[in-house]
C-alpha cells in the first residue's frame, strides 16, 4: 500500500534559488511523502520571542510557470499565511517595520501545475462515489496524472543578519491524501500552506518537523482555519483563510481563487 501510494506521488525536486546564505550544513530531513534539507540552531531559535515574515516571492525559473499573476500571488500568500499561523503558536509576530528577533523569507524555487482536466475527471469520481455509494467507506484515488508539485526554500536570519534556521522543501501532490482544487495552481496552493506549518514548526521547537505523533491542533489553529481573526495583527496583512467557504471550495474541488481573497490591501494591513 505504502509503495503504491508512493508511486501514486508527483516528485518534486529540492531545487536551489542561491538565497540562502550556505547550503554546505543542510542534512536531509525526509516525512513521508515530503524530502527536505534543513539547518537549525536551537539554543538560539528557542531564546527567540519575536519574529517578521517577509513576504514569499518566487524565484526567476519558478515564476516562469506558466500561472497567471493571480495565481502565483495565491500560492505565495498563502505560504506567508501558514507561517504566521504556525510562528504564532510560540512567537510574537511583528510588522516587517519593527524589530524583531528572527526575520523569516521563503522563496518558491520550483511549481509544476496541475492539470485541471485530470483534476476535474478525479474530483467528479469522488463526488459520483458520495453520490452512488455513500455506504463505502475511504476516498477516492485521483487519477497519476497532472499532479502539481510545489518546492521552496527559506531561512530565518537573526537581527545581525546570521542564519539560525533554513530548509530546502519539496512535496508532490499525491492520488490519495489531500483535497484537489480544479486549477493550475491547485496543488501548488495546497502545498503552500503544508510548507508555511512545517517551517513553522521547526522554527516553534528548534527540531525538524517530520517523524513523531502528530499533536492536536490548538484552538488557534481551529480558529485560524475557520477564518477567525489571527492572534497577531502583523498577520492581517496575509489575509484571513476562507474558513466555512474555503471548506465547502475544497469538498467541490473549486480553484483557490473562487474562495480565497488572498493578501489584505496594504492600507488595512497597516492599520
Amino acid at each position: 500500500m505504502l509503495l503504491w501510494l508512493l508511486a501514486g506521488c508527483a516528485s518534486a525536486p529540492l531545487d536551489r534559488a542561491g538565497t540562502l546564505q550556505s547550503y554546505d550544513r543542510l542534512e536531509p530531513a525526509n516525512g513521508l511523502v515530503t524530502r527536505s534539507l534543513l539547518e537549525v540552531s536551537p539554543d538560539d531559535v528557542l531564546v527567540a520571542r519575536t519574529v517578521k515574515i517577509v513576504p514569499t516571492v518566487f524565484s526567476d525559473p519558478a515564476a516562469r510557470t506558466p500561472l497567471t499573476a493571480e495565481q502565483r500571488r495565491l500560492v505565495a500568500n498563502a505560504v506567508d499565511r501558514a507561517l504566521c499561523a504556525a510562528l504564532s503558536e510560540r512567537f510574537a509576530v511583528v510588522r516587517p517595520s519593527e524589530h524583531a528577533d528572527l526575520t523569516v523569507h521563503a522563496v518558491v524555487t520550483q511549481l509544476t501545475p496541475t492539470d485541471p482536466v485530470a483534476a476535474g475527471l478525479s474530483k467528479g469520481g469522488s463526488v459520483a462515489k458520495s453520490i452512488l455509494l455513500p455506504g463505502v467507506p475511504g476516498p477516492v484515488p485521483r487519477i497519476p496524472v497532472g499532479l502539481g508539485s510545489l518546492s521552496l526554500e527559506a531561512e530565518a536570519r537573526d537581527p545581525a543578519g546570521r542564519p539560525q534556521a533554513a530548509m530546502v522543501w519539496g512535496r508532490g501532490a499525491t492520488v490519495l491524501f489531500g483535497p484537489t482544487r480544479i486549477a493550475e495552481n491547485g496543488d501548488a496552493y495546497v502545498l503552500a500552506a503544508e510548507f508555511g506549518a512545517d517551517f513553522g514548526k521547526l522554527l516553534v521547537t528548534g527540531r525538524s518537523p517530520f517523524g513523531g505523533l502528530p499533536s492536536p491542533p490548538s484552538l488557534e489553529k481551529i480558529g485560524h482555519l475557520l477564518g477567525k481573526a489571527p492572534k497577531y495583527p502583523a498577520c492581517e496583512a496575509f489575509g484571513r483563510p476562507p474558513g466555512l467557504v474555503g471548506l465547502l471550495g475544497e469538498q467541490v474541488g473549486a480553484p483557490p481563487s473562487w474562495t480565497d481573497q488572498g493578501a489584505a490591501p496594504a492600507a488595512a494591513a497597516t492599520e
